[in-house]
């Protein structure tokens, strides 16, 4: 995201800003900016960051002063964390607090970038110190078991009238899902965390319940592998979450190698259409979940859409036409319902599958022309 002095913003804002939202580690989002003059008709120089933790966002005013550029900005943190002082803590490495601001320059755009660095490292230490506290028996134990894990995140959620509860974010997989991928055209690595959620209590018991559970992945991970289609592993009895992750982790694995080995198959599904229907006028060429194609019957020309699941051959492709000489009201073009009752068998091999869908795209076709030319469709 690029933020420009056209947009009211001071240009010594702007370009760390800019900065900040290309480089920063994980994606961060700019949920408003503001004036800070009362009729908010001055240059916009604060504004709110949304900034990822523990598979959620936590909200931070940056606020910057205009008339005054060399001073460094206020950063001010949400109200259920009044005891964070991210300037009286040290960090692991032993890095000093007061580097980030004691030598401000407004004029180094990556300086906005090294002070919220900074900042969310010391809140990840601050939320796993407050989780330390917590006076219950199988948070310590769980805790000991799975701090070694490298990108463990924990918070600690204590809102009025709810009762308290720690949330942990466990990165799964020692694998680079990138790679995998041929062309990938992914920015971020793409992984897929856990969440466990333990309401907190306060005696251990022999067989304490099982935890809340959920996989959490990217939305663009859902191109190549959704993990709604993942049945986790039972938590057994007596079981702790040292004992839960290689289980899971291991089958992850199976089908995260399965889903990669699928992207080949799609491919030849398209190019077996191909040999049918001409060369496609537009494919998705890294995951091959799409594909269109045009066709004519007699004068009649449409177009032939193919959205095919992650899952495929498993399920079988939507297909959709779509008219490239009637149009609605609006001046669209008209098209058909999505299309799933046509020959299928997972089990047939893509040239068979392609032949006996283009033998139904033959009666298929007439039938949308009709539909068309009365006026059935809008």
């Amino acid at each position: 995201m690029a933020v420009s002095a056209a947009d009211n913003v001071p240009s010594f804002i702007a370009a760390q800003l800019t900065h900040l939202l290309s480089h920063f580690r994980f994606t961060l989002k700019v949920e408003q900016m503001w004036s800070g003059d009362k009729y908010n008709s001055g240059p916009f120089d604060r504004f709110t960051l949304l900034i990822p933790f523990c598979l959620d966002f936590i909200k931070w005013d940056v606020i910057y002063n205009v008339e005054c550029p060399t001073v460094a900005p206020d950063v001010i943190f949400g109200p259920e964390d009044e005891d964070f002082h991210p300037f009286h803590m040290s960090s692991d490495d032993g890095t000093q607090a007061s580097n980030c601001l004691s030598d401000w320059n407004y004029r180094d755009p990556a300086r906005l970038l090294s002070l919220v660095q900074f900042l969310r490292d010391q809140y990840v230490l601050y939320q796993r110190k407050r989780v330390g506290k917590v006076d219950d028996d199988r948070l310590k134990f769980e805790i000991s078991t799975i701090l070694s894990r490298e990108g463990i995140e924990m918070h600690m959620s204590s809102v009025a009238e709810k009762p308290e509860e720690v949330k942990f974010a466990v990165p799964l997989l020692d694998m680079n899902i990138n790679k995998m991928v041929p062309s990938c055209p992914w920015r971020y690595p793409q992984k897929i965390h856990l969440q466990v959620v333990y309401p907190v209590g306060r005696k251990y018991t022999s067989a304490p319940s099982a935890p809340r559970l959920k996989l959490v992945s990217s939305s663009e991970l859902k191109a190549l592998f959704s993990i709604d289609d993942v049945k986790l592993p039972p938590w057994l009895d007596g079981m702790c979450l040292a004992e839960y992750l290689p289980n899971l982790e291991e089958y992850l694995e199976k089908q995260v190698s399965e889903a990669v080995s699928l992207i080949d198959l799609r491919r030849q599904f398209i190019e077996a259409l191909a040999i049918q229907l001409g060369r496609p006028v537009e494919a998705d060429p890294v995951f091959c979940r799409k594909a269109t194609f045009l066709s004519a019957t007699g004068v009649f020309t449409f177009l032939v859409h193919f959205l095919i699941p992650t899952q495929f051959p498993k399920q079988q492709p939507a297909i959709m036409l779509q008219s490239s000489q009637h149009f609605n009201s609006q001046m669209a073009p008209l098209k058909s319902r999505s299309i799933a009752d046509y020959p299928w068998s997972p089990r047939w091999e893509p040239l068979l599958m392609a032949e006996r869908i283009y033998e139904f795209l033959a009666d298929e076709a007439l039938n949308f022309k009709r539909q068309c030319s009365e006026g059935q469709l809008q």
